[in-house]
């Protein structure tokens, strides 16, 4: 993400959050759909996945709302919440790579399903670039 952006620099961050955590949850679901006979376990587990993407892209979409709603002033406080908020959406996308990490590893249906390790492999870049993001704004501060 370039840093030319200044004042929109709140703005396209919660962006960003919004779009990686929906596009994280469309993964779960893409993972449920590839490997049809996956483990009930993990199964669930994505369900679970699912819904807590949901809910951190729910806060991005409020957020957006709240700074488009000031006139894209951001205040110290909200600025502050909005670094917390993307601070916990990269541990978040951190913990989801060791998830598939360990789908990997543990889950026989994916473990003979070429095309299933080809995907999680792209699902987990996705999240890292995510993350690598989320890096660059939280150490710009």
């Amino acid at each position: 993400m370039l840093f030319t952006y200044e004042e929109k620099m709140p703005l396209r961050i919660l962006d960003e959050g919004q779009f990686w955590k929906r596009q994280e949850m469309e993964h779960t679901q893409v993972i449920r759909a590839l490997v049809t006979n996956l483990e009930p376990q993990f199964v669930q587990a994505l369900e679970v996945w699912e819904q807590a993407f949901s809910q951190t892209e729910g806060l991005f979409t409020r957020y957006i709302e709240a700074v488009v709603r000031s006139g894209s002033h951001v205040g110290p406080e909200m600025h502050g919440q909005i670094m917390q908020l993307v601070c916990f959406a990269a541990e978040q996308s951190q913990q989801f790579i060791l998830f598939l990490n360990y789908l990997l590893a543990n889950s026989q249906p994916i473990k003979t399903n070429q095309t299933a390790i080809v995907v999680l492999n792209h699902i987990r870049r996705e999240s890292e670039y995510f993350i690598g993001i989320a890096e660059s704004l939280l150490y710009k501060r």
